[in-house]
């Protein structure tokens, strides 16, 4: 029996009430309750993987109403913990409050959209202005929020306000829930108008979450950590666990165990080596995590079909843009992520949008804490800054970079007579010739040694190297590409695997002529280096047909290419 997947449900009770396959994340509530010195918490996580179903799940198990919503946890976690948690059920005042789709292309747009969601909120809680619990003052200013006439101060101070109107309606002290908090401040940042922007959520959330004696507890969750001199300055109260923490760590996205039982269930335990490599590779404090998203898209499908789900859902305009504009400058960084080995650094868990364009840290932390790199911590010695070694998660997301260098190449080619996709026939299909005539067009029109930095005169090996892994970025989800992998008996500069046996597979070797060396003595160097070392052996194995060498040989911007024999290389 397939399972009913909830795909797109992010309404914890609705999706508990028709029987929907739910993964059990109320561990979040036993660390959120055993965190009693935590007065507010943010809990940034990529997009889709569960932040707002996991908010909506605590709504329904704080909320204080009329009916009991018990049958909704009685087989979780939670429930079975006992006493000490089941206390705090359906006890408070909620006020839950989401930003998503905040996003508009001018500020004029985004207030309008922001005072929208104040005045739902409040039309949410009307029982707190019927009920005689406000002053004169306080009813005018709640029905000015209602009817839309209520000046920006009112707005900004909306949270602490109905918190207070809710703790004396109540008598107990409010939960505020806030979801997707940055989505405005992103939008505000590519639009121009970041400075009014942050100016709002530097007072609506100071307001409701800094020493405000009405609220019980806060969670915020959003994508990244916005730097503390831009947002969170006034909130000293604000304790923050982003992926790179183990606590909470398993709360958001699926773990191993939990997408074996998951396909397990499915009946499709088979499948779980692919969906690994598709779906798999994040590090959340440790934990091995996979992208819920795509797990339950995958299981979802009439057909299951391993594909790009979580690329699919939205727009990686931001992303696409911040990769072009850097491709250049981080060439060697890129080209390590591209061959799978990835590099260390240092990451900056405050994330400034604003310096993303002059730093490095700022751009590899949005990167990873976006979702679009794993970050694996390394031990240092015990005075030096942690580093977290950076690397492509998995099939899916190593998507997002090969088509970014296939825009990024074809976008500087337009006016000019290469073809990138008559040079990628010729390397399938083993076409020196055809291969030497497009190769040496992209050479001659787009590659500098000042596009990869200083270092390139000294490496010109990595300068091509990293040029030609771009090209074949753009063969990608059909086949993977690898560079400098153990194969056979040596280390071939580059491999061309494809996903599926009987496709053709590629191995080529790339040589520079040096001092005296001319381009074809670099070309007899290459081919006397593969003949007798089995460079074709992982191709084989991954069922390529046909297999086919190329030797590339290169001086300056001239370049030959000669085949070998797949038998003897």
């Amino acid at each position: 029996m397939p399972l009913r997947i909830p795909l797109g449900i992010s309404d914890f009770r609705e999706l508990r009430e028709k029987g929907l396959e739910y993964v059990d994340k109320s561990g979040l509530l036993i660390e959120m309750i055993d965190r009693e010195g935590t007065k507010v918490l943010l809990l940034p996580r990529p997009r889709r993987f569960g932040k707002t179903l996991n908010l909506s799940m605590l709504r329904c198990f704080f909320e204080k109403r009329p009916e009991d919503l018990s049958h909704l946890f009685q087989d979780l976690a939670v429930w079975k913990a006992g006493d000490a948690y089941r206390r705090h059920f359906q006890r408070y005042p909620v006020i839950f409050l989401t930003f998503r789709d905040v996003k508009a292309s001018t500020f004029e747009g985004c207030w309008a959209d922001l005072t929208r969601k104040v005045q739902a909120l409040y039309d949410e809680h009307r029982a707190v202005l019927d009920g005689g619990a406000l002053s004169a003052l306080e009813r005018r200013n709640y029905e000015a929020i209602l009817d839309g006439t209520a000046e920006a101060a009112l707005y900004r101070q909306a949270l602490g306000d109905l918190s207070r109107y809710l703790h004396r309606a109540t008598g107990e002290r409010a939960m505020i829930l806030i979801d997707e908090y940055d989505e405005p401040i992103h939008a505000g940042f590519v639009h121009g108008y970041a400075r009014e922007i942050l100016e709002f959520f530097r007072a609506i959330l100071t307001v409701g979450l800094k020493d405000n004696p009405h609220l019980e507890r806060g969670v915020v969750t959003g994508i990244l950590r916005i730097a503390r001199e831009s947002i969170f300055s006034g909130l000293n109260n604000l304790a923050v666990y982003t992926l790179l923490q183990k606590t909470f760590s398993t709360c958001f996205g699926f773990t191993e165990p939990e997408v074996e039982a998951l396909l397990a269930r499915a009946g499709q335990h088979d499948a779980m080596g692919l969906v690994r490599a598709w779906y798999n590779g994040y590090d959340f404090g440790g934990t091995v995590i996979y992208n819920p998203w795509s797990v339950l898209s995958y299981l979802a499908d009439a057909e299951p079909e391993l594909k790009p789900y979580w690329l699919n859902t939205s727009s990686n305009d931001l992303i696409r843009a911040t990769l072009k504009k850097h491709a250049a400058r981080l060439g060697p960084m890129l080209e390590a992520l591209l061959r799978g080995d990835g590099f260390e650094t240092v990451l900056d868990e405050n994330v400034a949008l604003d310096r993303v364009d002059q730093s490095d840290a700022a751009l590899w932390s949005l990167l990873v804490f976006s979702g679009y790199l794993k970050a694996e911590k390394r031990p240092r010695g015990p005075m030096a800054q942690a580093a977290h070694h950076l690397s492509v998660p998995n099939r899916e997301v190593r998507l997002i970079y090969s088509g970014t260098f296939q825009e990024l190449l074809e976008a500087r080619l337009r006016d000019h007579g290469a073809d990138l996709h008559r040079l990628l026939h010729g390397l399938l299909g083993g076409d020196a010739a055809l291969v030497e005539r497009q190769l040496g067009a992209f050479v001659k029109n787009v590659l500098s040694y000042h596009d990869l930095g200083a270092d390139a005169a000294n490496t010109p090996e990595s300068v091509y190297q990293v040029f030609v892994l771009g090209l074949l970025a753009a063969l990608e989800p059909g086949h993977r590409v690898r560079s400098n992998r153990e194969s056979g008996e040596g280390r071939p500069d580059v491999l061309v695997l494809p996903n599926e046996p009987g496709q053709p597979g590629l191995v080529l070797e790339l040589k520079v002529a040096r001092g005296k060396r001319t381009l074809e003595q670099a070309l007899d160097d290459g081919i006397e280096q593969v003949r007798g070392k089995d460079y074709a052996a992982e191709l084989r194995a991954a069922g390529a047909d046909p297999v086919h060498v190329l030797v590339i040989a290169f001086d300056g911007k001239q370049l030959r290419v000669r085949r070998a024999d797949a038998d003897t290389a």
